[in-house]
């Protein structure tokens, strides 16, 4: 409950504002949060300060959406209430939004926990107002350069804002990424590191661009004796004996099944179970891996996190699979950076049979406005798959310099058709895709929320501020 009355203004003003953008027919994820903290700057503190079992936060390049809705899913598997900004809408405006809907009239938030994604260049402030239990780090790639500067400088944000936790809190890391594992090795906290055993998947040779060949603690190359994807793998630095840490939750027994999903095994000190996930895409496993880990801190049971993985189905974009008429098929995957759109490329390529493609590029400030790395991720790719593609298309605002890479990763350019707008290309691929055919929409973040109302509007999904 709050009783200060500006705190009240703050939380009326932002229901309002949530509210009349609702009416209107727009999302409106982070405008709410920001009215309601330029009234009253403490209002986020003052809200989560009410979760009875406090939050838990979700960082890092790729996977903060899919892990925190899989933590979700395992929360509402064990009966406990949560608040938790689903939208993905991860800057402190958008984040203090969640809290403002989540709150009732008179300020009280009755949820046992908090589920918070967050931005790595927001993260300092996050915790300084929300004080967690824990959080958890997926990964660090190159993101929004013009926005993050080099990678070195996100590392050191979230290193700052680990050393701000609470004492009782607690690091979940990344043991296979050198940059997330290196902080644990600094960090004075206590940590809990998952990771991957299994080797069945990646290889002895880097085959994709790493962000770091290096030892962030010493500068001396790292050696590696298995790689899954990026820089992720099994390291270790012959120069001042960093190496991966042996992680506590880790998986084993992976089997792919291509756009049906996963099926792994979960090895943690609570005992061992299988799991069938049905989001396609081998880093999906390790966003699983990343919820359970978080899970099993919150002291959350085994059946809970078992029921909350297999009951989990992506949405917002995270190889969000439609289900469309006649039996056909799409799946919107969200772009954003190389390693994430090189895994999406990876398993659209492992998906055998014809398909359709249409890559959407925005450059406005949420998406980065620098797109200088559609040229590093590796498009290449594609030339196993290119006689299954009936079609390849792209839109959205720089959708012509995606056709222009796509030509240069070997796509002949009277193949390569552009429509500017998103609607009418997706309206269009949607016509074209045949029972037979899977359709994969690849756009970036705000291409993502244009191309879910454009799918909403056509019935083949609901508004995003919806899920």
């Amino acid at each position: 409950m709050l009783y200060s009355p500006r705190m009240l203004a703050g939380l009326w003003a932002g229901k309002t504002a949530i509210w009349l953008n609702r009416r209107i027919g727009h999302g409106g994820t982070s405008f709410p949060g920001g009215l309601g903290r330029r009234i009253a700057p403490g209002l986020l503190s003052a809200l989560a300060a009410q979760l009875k079992q406090g939050a838990m936060v979700i960082t890092g390049t790729n996977g903060k959406t899919t892990t925190s809705k899989m933590l979700a899913e395992m929360i509402a598997a064990s009966k406990l209430t949560l608040t938790h900004n689903r939208a993905g809408a991860n800057l402190v405006g958008g984040i203090t939004a969640a809290f403002i809907e989540s709150a009732s009239i008179g300020g009280s938030i009755g949820s046992d926990l908090g589920v918070i994604e967050v931005d790595e260049a927001t993260i300092p402030q996050l915790v300084r107002e929300v004080r967690p239990r824990g959080v958890v780090v997926t990964n660090f790639f190159r993101d929004q350069l013009d926005r993050f500067g080099e990678l070195d400088k996100t590392v050191t944000l979230v290193e700052e804002a680990l050393a701000l936790l609470p004492p009782q809190s607690v690091a979940i890391l990344n043991a296979d990424d050198p940059l997330v594992a290196s902080i644990g090795r600094r960090y004075r906290g206590r940590v809990l590191y998952f990771g991957i055993d299994d080797r069945s998947y990646g290889s002895r040779e880097m085959t994709q661009s790493a962000e770091t060949r290096f030892c962030r603690l010493c500068g001396h190359p790292l050696a590696y004796d298995w790689f899954f994807f990026g820089q992720l793998g099994h390291y270790r630095c012959v120069h001042c004996g960093f190496e991966r840490p042996q992680p506590k939750i880790r998986v084993s027994a992976i089997e792919l099944k291509g756009e049906e999903g996963s099926a792994f095994t979960v090895n943690a000190p609570q005992g061992n179970w299988r799991v069938e996930l049905s989001t396609p895409g081998f880093y999906n496993i390790y966003n699983a891996l990343a919820a359970t880990a978080a899970a099993l801190r919150l002291d959350l049971p085994e059946p809970s996190i078992r029921a909350g993985l297999q009951g989990y189905r992506t949405n917002f974009g995270r190889m969000e699979r439609l289900e469309l008429d006649d039996g056909r098929r799409a799946f919107l995957a969200l772009i954003k950076n190389p390693t994430g759109c090189d895994e999406v490329l990876r398993t659209l390529t492992q998906n055998r049979g014809p398909k359709r493609l249409l890559v959407i590029i925005n450059d406005n400030a949420a998406d980065g406005r620098d797109i200088s790395w559609l040229w590093d991720a590796d498009f290449e790719a594609l030339a196993p798959v290119l006689p299954e593609l009936r079609s390849i298309s792209t839109s959205g605002l720089r959708g012509e310099d995606m056709a222009l890479r796509l030509h240069y990763a070997g796509v002949p350019a009277d193949a390569i058709s552009y429509e500017p707008d998103i609607s009418h290309a997706i309206a269009a691929a949607l016509e074209m895709t045949s029972p037979e055919e899977t359709l994969y929409i690849l756009p970036t973040y705000t291409a993502l929320l244009e191309s879910k109302t454009a799918l909403a509007n056509l019935g083949h999904s609901p508004r995003y501020w919806e899920e």
